[in-house]
Formats: C-alpha cells, sequence, structure tokens
C-alpha cells in the first residue's frame, strides 16, 4: 500500500482545527540526537555487558530486568541467611557484595549510554529541539508531552531556555516537581502528586534516570541545584540505597506492573488514559515521533486505538516502505482495529521524521 507521507509542517497544519495537540516521543527521538550512544533497546541489556554469570542468572531466575528488584532481594537474601545459617559468613558476603556490584553496573551503563552534562550537546540544537517542543506546550499551545523515553535528553531541553528571547521561543511546561518545603535548600526538587496535576504538561511513562524514590517521596535531581554530573549524582543516590525511577522490563505486561507500584508512574499513566478517552467537540490529535509502536509498549499504545483520539500523526524516518517502516504501519493498523464502533474512527497520517528537524 502507498502512502503520502507528509512533511512535519505539513502535517501540524492539517491537525491545526483540532482542540487539543498532544505529543508522545519514544526512542527516536534520543537516537536523533545521539544515535551512537540510544540506538538500543534497554538499560538492562548494555549493563548486562559487565554483569557477572550469577547476576544474569538471578535476573532470568527473577524473570525481571528490574535493578532495583534484583538489589533488594540480594540485600534480602543476605539477611535471610543471617537467620538460618549463622555460619556462611561468606555466603552473606557475597550476596552483599553482588548487590553492590549491580550498583555499579547499573552506573556504568547509565555511563556508557549518557552524555555526562547538558553542554555536551550544543546550544543550536537544543534551540531546534525547543522549536519543536513549543508546537505542543508552547504559549498559546494546550498540549500535553508524554515519553517513554528514561534518559535525560528531554528533561535537558525543557531546562535550556537561554537562547529562548532571540530564537522567539515562549514554552510552557511544568513536570509536578516543586521544591521541597521543608528544606528548601535541598539539592533536589520533589514531585508534588496529585497537587500538582492540575498544571503538569510532562509525563515521564516509564520514568527517568533523574527521579529517585526516597520512599517518603518522590526526588528529581537537578543540574541547577547541584552543579554535578549524572553519574556522580547517580553513585550519590544509590549509595544512600536511593534507586531511580524507571521502567526496564523487556515486556508490557511487566511495564504495566512496575507502573501500577509507583504513585508518579500511575499517575502519568491516568494522565495518558485520560487524554486518550478525552471527549472534545474539535476533536484530539496525538503526534508519535521516533516510536516503532512495538508490542512491549502495548499497555500504553493499545489505549489510542480504544480511546476517542480523532487523528493519530505518526513519524517514520526513511523509505516509508522500507521493511522496518511496514512493519510500523502494520503495528499501527492493529492499532486502529482495536478503536470501538461506538467511538469516532481513528485517522492516521504519517510525516517524515527528518522533517521535523527535532535535533536541527
Amino acid at each position: 500500500m502507498i502512502i503520502k507521507l507528509l512533511s512535519f509542517e505539513q502535517a501540524f497544519r492539517k491537525a491545526e482545527n483540532y482542540c487539543k495537540k498532544h505529543l508522545l516521543l519514544g526512542n527516536g527521538f534520543s537516537i536523533a540526537c545521539k544515535p551512537d550512544i540510544f540506538d538500543y533497546g534497554s538499560l538492562f541489556e548494555e549493563a548486562k555487558k559487565t554483569m557477572s554469570d550469577e547476576l544474569a542468572a538471578i535476573f532470568a531466575a527473577m524473570g525481571t530486568q528490574d535493578f532495583e528488584e534484583v538489589i533488594r532481594a540480594l540485600q534480602h537474601a543476605a539477611a535471610i541467611v543471617s537467620v538460618y545459617r549463622p555460619k556462611f559468613v561468606s555466603t552473606k558476603r557475597l550476596l552483599l557484595a553482588d548487590a553492590e556490584k549491580l550498583k555499579t553496573d547499573l552506573i556504568q551503563a547509565v555511563a556508557g549510554r549518557h552524555p555526562a552534562r547538558p553542554n555536551d550537546i550544543a546550544d543550536e540544537r537544543y534551540i531546534a529541539c525547543r522549536t519543536f517542543l513549543s508546537n505542543f506546550v508552547g504559549a498559546g499551545a494546550n498540549g500535553k508531552i508524554y515519553t517513554m523515553n528514561y534518559d535525560l535528553l528531554l528533561y535537558w531541553a525543557l531546562m535550556h531556555k537561554e537562547e529562548d528571547v532571540l530564537a522567539h521561543i515562549a514554552l510552557e511546561h511544568d513536570d509536578g516537581f516543586r521544591k521541597d518545603q521543608a528544606d528548601y535548600d535541598a539539592p533536589y526538587v520533589e514531585w508534588q502528586g496529585e497537587r500538582a496535576a492540575h498544571g503538569q504538561n510532562i509525563h515521564y511513562l516509564h520514568g527517568a534516570l533523574h527521579l529517585f524514590d526516597a520512599g517518603y517521596q518522590l526526588q528529581k535531581y537537578t543540574w541547577v541545584n547541584t552543579g554535578k554530573a549524572l553519574v556522580d549524582q547517580a553513585n550519590e543516590a544509590l549509595e544512600k540505597n536511593l534507586f531511580p525511577v524507571f521502567v526496564a522490563e523487556g515486556d508490557s505486561k511487566s511495564k504495566l506492573t512496575k507502573i501500577q507500584h509507583s504513585a508518579y508512574l500511575h499517575h502519568n499513566f491516568k494522565s495518558f488514559a485520560g487524554v486518550c478517552q478525552a471527549k472534545s467537540r474539535d476533536g484530539t490529535a496525538l503526534f508519535v515521533y521516533g516510536h516503532s509502536f512495538a508490542k512491549n509498549d502495548a499497555h500504553v499504545l493499545n489505549m489510542i486505538g480504544q480511546g476517542k483520539i480523532a487523528h493519530l500523526f505518526v513519524s517514520l524516518f526513511g523509505d516509508p516502505d522500507s521493511k522496518t517502516n511496514v512493519a510500523i504501519r502494520a503495528n499501527i493498523e492493529n492499532i486502529v482495529g482495536l478503536r470501538p464502533k461506538a467511538n469516532p474512527v481513528l485517522k492516521v497520517d504519517y510525516f517524515d521524521a527528518a522533517s521535523a528537524r527535532v535535533w536541527g
């Protein structure tokens, strides 16, 4: 089937009569910036390169790719061994040592696939990115941005506002994090939960590497507050047994389970569900950039087909009839087929990813 590939500008003009226009980002957003770093699927796969055979086997035995789950399991196992076999001191030490080793593996994986500092990316690339994002959360826009990526590129782009006046960019974004009122000088900001729901328009559906679970609050570490590189902040947080909140599981069901056990992730998930189900006289458009619509994200993507989104605009990179893009189009057809008869028919258009010039 031959399709007409629009430019991003043409697609956006086609969507201008819709009441709201939202954006969903996939890994292609990060690949477009740093293809040599982000062109693979999972942080777990990167960490596995330096992981011991025993640790890899534990992940397999537990049926998970969740670092926090395995680290805590090792720590708990060490405590249990002390009760059942108090003389097995060497086993206890080995379990605790592997828990620490896994923390190191995690940090090495982060460092191995991520720029350490925001200024590793040129200013003109941030300008291009902020210009693209402003179509959805800029002055006069009333959309929301959802991302399935857990790297820092979106966060850095949102924070990089130095050239906005000269470039005529007006971003209005809110990720729901505020200063900790109990510790205003803390090196982090905290998620304000449902209290911030009204204004929040940036949603990390799978968490992010700068978000850490402190138990009683979700903390976001910031470059502005600390001046420290990602790797240094992550190391310090892990030493305090604070874990990054992100979804590293390999299948949709496991991802959804992780999401449902986190107030922050579940809030973002519900927000996207609300966008998909929202009734609007003028309809809602959803732009998807850099996602293959693979089944391992069905917990999010199926809501598009099952909901009331009027028009779906999907980016394709390169030849629309390439093997990869034909597979993407087939996946989207499956999602279109999920639309209940009582809901509006889901229109689909494709636009050229390169024409969006997301990173210049």
